[in-house]
């Protein structure tokens, strides 16, 4: 009996040996987990690509990008404002050499008023230069002013910078045309394309 307990306690002690340098890794492993863990973290974020920041050149190009956005609008209002007036040039242009209402409404006011001065007393050359002389240096006049507007809103229009080809060829054909009613306006009132007639004539 003696013996069969001292084999039975040698086994234990045996399976005691075996067992705990099992049981030693299994607790030193458990005790290191958390640890191994954030070392493998820490490993992962120091591996890992940092962050771009922005750098000082990309935020001046952003500010470059801003200014050039806020300045088209004043940019574009003034485009427009340059083509309307290279219209409006050659409108009157058009208008000095066609004639316009406000020039026939000049003319028979002045050739009312040459009735009325001229009518039981006026001599023939008298009525022709009150009544007909007057009224087409009149219209002359008028279309003279429009011409004249014309040539100055072309001008204008041609000294502005920077405007498209499109509005630049309409400012010069209002000047052109313009030009062109100026100089018939200015020969038909001091008479040197056509003089009055005469009562000989």
């Amino acid at each position: 009996m003696r013996r069969m307990d001292t084999k039975t306690t040698e086994s234990a002690e045996t399976i005691d040996k075996t067992a705990t340098p099992a049981t030693t890794a299994t607790t030193e492993e458990t005790a290191a987990g958390p640890d191994s863990e954030t070392t493998g973290h820490a490993a992962v974020d120091d591996g890992a690509d940092p962050i771009d920041e922005p750098r000082d050149d990309e935020h001046d190009g952003d500010d470059e990008d801003d200014d050039a956005a806020a300045g088209r609008p004043e940019a574009t209002g003034a485009g427009v404002g340059a083509a309307a007036a290279a219209v409006v040039s050659a409108a009157l242009s058009v208008v000095a050499l066609t004639g316009t209402w406000t020039g026939k409404v000049v003319a028979e006011r002045e050739t009312l008023v040459g009735q009325i001065k001229t009518s039981g007393t006026g001599t023939p050359a008298q009525q022709i230069s009150e009544i007909y002389g007057d009224a087409w240096h009149s219209t002359a006049l008028v279309n003279g002013v429009f011409a004249l507007l014309a040539v100055i809103v072309a001008v204008l229009v041609l000294t502005l910078p920077r405007r498209p080809v499109w509005v630049r060829a309409i400012a010069v054909a209002g000047a052109v045309l313009g030009g062109i009613g100026l100089f018939l306006s200015v020969g038909t009132y001091f008479d040197l394309f056509l003089s009055l007639p005469t009562t000989g004539s």
